[in-house]
């Protein structure tokens, strides 16, 4: 019985020394309060956790403490910017927008101020290919890069929101290109003339502006607007003769008789008259 007794007694010892231990290196390897540590030492934790640990939602959560904690020290207004760059890393698109624009609402005049609103910028540019026919977000994103070439031409950023600015620019027209060509090919002419025309007169600086022409050739010649076929074709020669768009052009009008020449009163004709004038590309 005293045998027994002292088993038990002994198992029960070593039971209660292993909790005891599990306790003492979770209590040694458990993370401090955050509050009981400087704003700098947690910004820290934050740049860590985001370059080493790869961990983009704890970072987050380690900026924003600091804005809780220390909300009108200089590590809140790291931490907030740090905020909007991590945000936008990990695609969170709209948070990225929201702490950028939090950052130029707090800290207008500061020297990160051109980061933050390149960054809101690229938060719209970054969702221009997943936005399908919807070009909502490359309107706000031409604005927003606009505003940072705009309000800030001798920062970094302005070079590079000028390359996107193009870009995004040449999306639109692409996506106009796109839909008329959808038109053209179903016998909508009109409809087809109507996007190829805004890619004539709005996006004239982009890459699809040749085509955009010889498809009014296309599109003309196809509705029996002779003059205005011949007026596309014209335009089209004029800047861009050793393209192959205008070749097409050229062939499509002389199986018909006809020839790149400005004829008529529409609105290709009033172009002509300006480009020739060189109030036109």
């Amino acid at each position: 019985m005293t045998g027994g007794t002292s088993g038990a007694g002994g198992l029960g010892g070593l039971v209660l020394v292993t909790f005891l231990a599990a306790c003492g290196g979770g209590a040694a390897n458990k993370e401090p309060a955050l509050d009981t540590l400087s704003a700098e030492q947690i910004y820290k934790r934050g740049e860590f956790t985001l370059e080493e640990d790869r961990d983009p939602e704890s970072a987050v959560r380690y900026f924003a403490e600091i804005e809780r904690l220390y909300p009108y020290s200089d590590w809140a207004r790291r931490a907030l910017i740090m905020q909007a760059f991590t945000y936008h890393k990990n695609k969170e698109y709209e948070d990225a927008r929201q702490a950028a624009q939090r950052f130029l609402d707090y800290y207008p005049g500061d020297e990160d101020a051109a980061y933050a609103k390149y960054l809101l910028a690229l938060s719209y540019y970054d969702q221009i290919d997943e936005v399908g026919r919807d070009q909502g977000l490359t309107f706000q994103a031409l604005q927003a890069l606009r505003e940072v070439i705009e309000e800030y031409p001798n920062s970094e950023y302005a070079r590079s929101a000028i390359l996107k600015f193009d870009l995004a620019f040449d999306h639109l027209a692409a996506k106009e290109m796109e839909i008329g060509r959808y038109y053209l090919k179903r016998g909508h002419y009109t409809a087809a003339i109507n996007r190829f025309r805004t890619v004539v007169q709005d996006f004239q600086t982009t890459t699809h502006t040749a085509e955009a022409l010889h498809r009014l050739v296309e599109a003309y010649l196809a509705l029996g607007l002779t003059d205005d076929a011949q007026t596309a074709a014209a335009i089209l020669g004029h800047n861009y003769q050793s393209s192959p768009f205008y070749q097409d052009s050229y062939k499509l009008l002389t199986a018909r008789g006809l020839e790149p020449k400005a004829k008529g009163d529409g609105w290709l004709a009033a172009i002509y008259r300006q480009m020739i004038r060189g109030q036109w590309l």
